[in-house]
């Protein structure tokens, strides 16, 4: 039996169940390299369009390394190296840099950039693609921007499916953003399907392996669990859809950014937790959240694997000698 101090001994038992896998997925870790090995290689400062991956702690990390975070390409002075975020730019944003004689770096997610083809090559045989999306989103803002201007629609729900109005209902196609719900985005796959008996399919899941992996991971665990916290930023998609997933599932769940944002209130009479982190967070911020934890309970930790990823991104070519 493993030693317990007095301390620990008087700390309310809580067991506590990691989603595995969970945090940092391919592209996002690809990213953020290519904005380490651009400073090392350029010096700081390298100037990042738009947040690299959607995590306030990742994001400060690299601004302490020299990385400037700036939301338009304007923003940039004419000598500084750039950076494309994960989430895609639409063509028009290498344009213009290369219009500028600006040195960039394109850490667009490769799952992305293969939705981006899909795009121009739907558009190239004549398709009106119908996207499945969250409007605003930086991921559905780039893909946009790969195919001209009225060639594609937004969808957001399965409601949004029963008054589209089409340009060419027998030219159709759609392509969907990599962090979506699972679920939600089925639904709605299969009302477009419903309506639009011809409409053409992409080749292969355009919801990333990660987004899909993190998913089935908490509704694992979320059963098993009185409340789950969900480890990422407001902004982040893929986390967001994590909660989302947990409270399907049957346990109710809250989005952490950090250790010291876990409302301790909201735990109350909780024996079992679920944990995860979005695709943008860090583990050392899953340690930091159990640490956190480990103040006020006395924990059980279990890790629920559920899948196990070993997907590897090349880095651009600019910087694979780096």
């Amino acid at each position: 039996m493993p030693y317990m101090s007095a301390a620990m001994a008087s700390l309310p038992p809580l067991k506590l169940l990691i989603a595995a896998p969970r945090g940092f997925c391919a592209g996002v870790d690809r990213a953020i390299r290519i904005v380490e090995l651009a400073i090392e290689r350029f010096c700081a400062p390298v100037y990042v369009r738009h947040e690299i991956v959607h995590n306030k702690f990742v994001v400060d990390s690299l601004r302490a390394k020299g990385a400037v975070f700036v939301e338009e390409l304007d923003d940039v002075p004419d000598d500084a190296p750039v950076v494309f975020s994960a989430h895609g730019v639409p063509k028009s944003v290498p344009a213009a840099a290369e219009a500028r004689g600006l040195n960039y770096l394109d850490a667009t997610c490769p799952l992305v950039s293969k939705v981006h083809s899909q795009a121009e090559n739907l558009v190239r045989a004549g398709k009106h693609i119908l996207f499945v999306g969250h409007k605003g989103h930086p991921e559905v803002i780039g893909t946009f921007g790969q195919v001209p201007e009225g060639r594609m629609s937004l969808i957001e729900t399965v409601a949004d499916v029963a008054t589209l109005t089409p340009p060419e209902p027998e030219q159709l196609a759609f392509l969907t953003q990599t962090t979506l719900s699972v679920d939600d985005t089925a639904e709605i796959i299969a009302a477009l399907k419903a309506r639009f008996p011809s409409i053409g399919a992409p080749r292969g899941e355009d919801i990333c392996y990660a987004t899909s992996n993190r998913q089935a991971a908490v509704k694992a665990i979320a059963p098993l669990c009185d409340a789950m916290l969900v480890i990422g930023a407001p902004n982040s998609s893929n986390s967001l859809r994590l909660v989302e997933a947990a409270e399907r599932a049957g346990a109710r769940a809250m989005l952490v950014q950090r250790g010291p944002d876990i409302d301790f209130e909201w735990l109350e009479g909780v024996k079992t937790l679920g944990l995860t982190a979005g695709a943008s967070a860090p583990e050392l911020l899953v340690r930091e959240v159990v640490a956190k934890l480990a103040e006020r309970y006395a924990i059980d930790e279990e890790q629920v694997e559920t899948a196990r990823e070993n997907m590897i991104f090349k880095l651009p070519r600019a910087l694979q000698a780096a």
